[in-house]
């Protein structure tokens, strides 16, 4: 039996002394209260909880040692990530065998072997690690509620991780099923890395009556920037990333244990070759790590880190979370962070233990990037950390969801009703809605309704709903969870080693003799058979490097305004910090030459060149927001004077460029501030029909629709036996949603598509957002001989689309010295055969700003 003397000793045993905020989690568990625990990363949050778990519930098996007499299934640990969940376990297993002997503790997620699923099967563990999507699994068992209806805590780590996206969502479901069977269960939240605190309890609890513990621990955070010798004043996205590879090569030998995060596992993949071409005699002590690697490797990487065996790990959001790897003395971020909080949370990867400083380096690939550093740690200071808010009513989720249960020993409507209104994200759900979705796992919707595929849940004669047929239930289980991606390869060696696995349009793009470079070797194609692409060791060619989709990250609102107050220090003649001394020449040259946005003043250029009339304007509000200001902009000019424009945009700006001759100065305010919508329009619903009309909507929607019918149960990737190419997924999805919009204009799927392009992709409400700052802001309109340093990336951008990489090569590098010889200095531009080789091993400038 667990005691507080015997906790505290074995505290005292390993030279440990609880916290303040340890404690009041284990009085709170003691009590039976849920509630969230905030606390900075490697300050102990897991045994905050898992502690209070041993004190309060542990003590209420008898103790004994016997296997027979194990505790049953008392708590269910929830992480995002399956390298999380692996590291979780051994940390709740270390205190077992001296607390609680009794108790056992395992993991379920995808990594996990058949032969392990099958004890589990048998028996489950008194704790379990698991995911979302594992959870779920359980939760569509006819025996559901024998095996998890005794679960007396859920712990959800990481729920920020969680909360903003459909996996919150099955979460929040998953854990409204689990308080029908057990009213008392207690739900504890952790995060290191939330600004709405209060809302992200209120999400995951359901309600507003929790305990909010923030763990006020000493933390040293140290944030700097690896400046390049001189910061180009006329940058284009991603020029800068390899030409850093010496200053890295240098930091990670300074170090004696570094991560090196990417935003893509493309760069992931560039980024450890380079390393490895620099220095042959890293061979074995600098390793590779992302999800599409093999489990096999992953486990390597992450043990080998813990021991402290390899030097330095480069690596994506696959060693994001919560993973403890002590030896790790420094984190290095290759490019930008794109927000405050993922900055936060890998530089939490390093000195990850109480009183141990945590040190982050950024190392942009653009230089507009260096000033992220100092925006960074005056963000961080002032407590502007990024919110998270769930979505509202997914109804692919609830659809899925209704499946699972009626596999789970099924379901009476009402009572569901009650149980799904009780979640955050289905609150306000309209009855009307619910009976759609009843509606839809029943019989598909009218036009679905004479396919039997499509019955998927029916009620029997005592009015519960259940799956009657086990192809179907078959199906479904093969295809639960909420993660979207493009169908995958199986990367293996023709001698039969599994590599791990990439998108099937990349290697679809591939003919045999094709090098491609994965898990950091040079890989030929030898063939593809049954979703498998065999390979052999190559040398000396030049490889492509593979690309997955959900790589791109868009700059936070949060860090967009904090760059602002930095250039609008930089307006004022500041430059406090090493960062800004380094970007000094550039914003110097920028003001010279215009004008420098501030968060009160909205900069906007025009420039005639060959090319046309073109306009840049600097609202420094994420990619996303930018295309659709961009599209938008230009739709109600030609509203007033039919026009056509090209665009372009990254994370800072955007450009318009017309052939014909424009009056940026009559169109821009006028398309700022139009018309008041008609009487019977809110000015929200007015923009809304805007968006969508100056875009290609309706193929956006169809990509969009393509997820949900996933999701929805539509259409399956996997068959049990059976794998369907993303071309197959791709056109069934289109075929549903040409029958939708012909023969049932109601389905409410089709709504979802457009409501979720709107908010996820286009994020219009930061676009409204930005919309409504823009027209208060004072307008500087500053007419340009020639492009600035701000606007020089931009006309870039568009370059692309229209030139090879030769031809944007020769123009990028005529183009820089002219406008260094413009600015009076010594040109350092790099020759054209420099940008052609940039651009030949360029995924780097392409990850992080297109």
């Amino acid at each position: 039996m667990t005691s507080a003397r015997g906790l505290q000793s074995w505290f005292a045993a390993r030279g440990w002394k609880p916290f303040d905020f340890q404690r009041r989690v284990w009085q709170a568990i003691a009590d039976g209260r849920s509630g969230m625990l905030h606390a900075t990363t490697g300050a102990g949050k897991t045994y905050a909880v898992w502690m209070g778990a041993l004190l309060a519930l542990a003590g209420r098996t008898p103790s004994t040692r016997r296997k027979d007499a194990a505790a049953p299934l008392t708590v269910l640990w929830i992480t995002p990530m399956r390298a999380l969940a692996s590291d979780t376990l051994r940390a709740l297993q270390e205190p077992l065998a001296e607390l609680a002997p009794q108790w056992t503790a395992a993991s379920r997620s995808g990594d996990t072997s058949s032969g392990e699923r099958s004890a589990q099967d048998r028996r489950l563990p008194s704790a379990l690690v698991t995911t979302p999507e594992s959870l779920s699994l359980l939760l569509a068992r006819a025996d559901a509620r024998d095996r998890l209806g005794r679960v007396q805590l859920v712990v959800v780590d990481e729920w920020h991780e969680l909360m903003g996206n459909k996996r919150g969502v099955q979460v929040q479901l998953a854990l409204a099923r689990l308080r029908q069977w057990q009213p008392a269960l207690m739900t504890w939240g952790m995060s290191a890395t939330l600004g709405n605190l209060n809302d992200a309890m209120r999400t995951l609890l359901g309600h507003a009556d929790g305990v909010l513990v923030q763990g006020e621990t000493p933390k040293t955070l140290l944030i700097d920037t690896l400046l390049p010798p001189r910061a180009e004043r006329f940058p284009w996205g991603g020029h800068l990333g390899l030409t850093m590879l010496a200053q890295v090569v240098g930091e990670i030998e300074s170090s004696g244990s570094t991560l090196v995060f990417t935003n893509t596992r493309s760069q992931a993949e560039i980024w450890y070759a380079a390393l490895i071409e620099a220095r042959p005699d890293w061979a074995g002590l600098v390793a590779l790590h992302h999800g599409s690697l093999d489990r096999s490797v992953r486990d390597w990487v992450e043990l080998a880190l813990k021991e402290g065996r390899v030097k330095a790990v480069v690596c994506t959001s696959s060693l994001d979370l919560g993973v403890d790897f002590l030896p790790v003395e420094r984190v290095l971020q290759i490019g930008s962070a794109k927000g405050v909080a993922r900055l936060l949370q890998r530089a939490g990867r390093s000195g990850h233990a109480p009183g141990r400083p945590s040190r982050i380096t950024l190392v942009p690939t653009h230089s507009l990037e260096i000033a992220e550093g100092a925006a960074a740690r005056t963000a961080i200071a002032a407590g502007h950390i990024e919110a998270r808010e769930s979505p509202t009513q997914p109804l692919d989720v609830l659809v899925q969801h209704l499946v699972t249960v009626a596999l789970g020993g099924g379901f009476e409507p009402e009572a569901l009703y009650q149980e799904v209104r009780s979640t955050a994200a289905y609150a306000d759900l309209s009855r009307q809605a619910w009976q759609w979705c009843l509606d839809f796992v029943r019989q598909g919707g009218p036009s679905l309704a004479a396919y039997p595929d499509y019955h998927r849940v029916v009620p029997d004669e005592h009015g519960i709903w259940r799956v009657p047929d086990a192809r179907l239930a078959r199906r479904h289980r093969a295809n639960i969870g909420t993660i979207v991606s493009d169908a995958s390869i199986s990367v293996q060696y023709l001698s039969g080693g599994r590599i791990g696995s990439v998108e099937e349009s990349f290697v679809a793009r591939l003919k045999p003799g094709d090098c491609f470079l994965f898990g950091g070797r040079l890989l030929e194609l030898v063939r593809i058979h049954d979703m498998t692409a065999l390979v052999r060791r190559a040398q000396g060619k030049r490889p492509a490097v593979p690309r997955w989709g959900g790589g791109r990250m868009a700059l936070t609102s949060t860090l967009g305004d904090a760059m602002l107050e930095q250039l609008a220090l930089a307006a004022q003649g500041c430059w406090e910090s090493p960062e800004m001394q380094s970007l000094r020449p550039l914003l110097e040259l920028q003001q010279k030459w215009s004008a420098l946005p501030t968060t009160q003043r909205l900069l906007a250029e025009t420039l005639r060149t060959r090319e046309g009339w073109h306009l840049f304007v600097y609202p420094f509000a994420g990619r996303p927001v930018h295309l659709g200001l961009a599209n938008l902009l230009a739709w109600r000019m030609a509203q007033h004077a039919p026009n056509t424009f090209s665009l372009a945009f990254n994370d800072y700006g955007f450009e318009l460029l017309c052939a014909q001759e424009v009056d940026w100065a009559v169109l821009l305010p006028r398309a700022l501030d139009p018309e008041p919508p008609g009487a019977h329009q809110s000015e929200e619903q007015a923009l809304l029909g805007e968006v969508l009309a100056s875009l290609n909507a309706s193929e956006l929607t169809r990509r969009r629709f393509r997820e949900i019918a996933r999701v929805s149960g539509l259409i399956f990737q996997s068959y049990p036996g059976e794998r369907r190419s993303s071309r197959q997924l791709q056109a069934s999805s289109s075929l549903f949603y040409e029958v939708f919009r012909k023969y049932d204009a109601g389905n409410l799927l089709l709504d979802q598509a457009q409501g979720e392009l709107l908010a996820q992709e286009l994020e219009v409400g930061r676009l409204a957002q930005s919309l409504r700052r823009m027209r208060g802001m004072q307008l500087n309109l500053v007419t340009l001989e020639r492009p600035t340093p701000f606007s020089f990336p931009l006309m870039v951008e568009l370059f692309r689309e229209q030139l090879s990489n030769e031809r944007l090569a020769d123009r990028i590098a005529r183009m820089v010295a002219q406008l260094e010889r413009d600015a009076g200095g010594a040109s350092q531009a790099m020759d054209a055969g420099a940008v052609k080789a940039t651009l030949a091993f360029g995924a780097d400038a392409a990850n992080s700003n297109r």
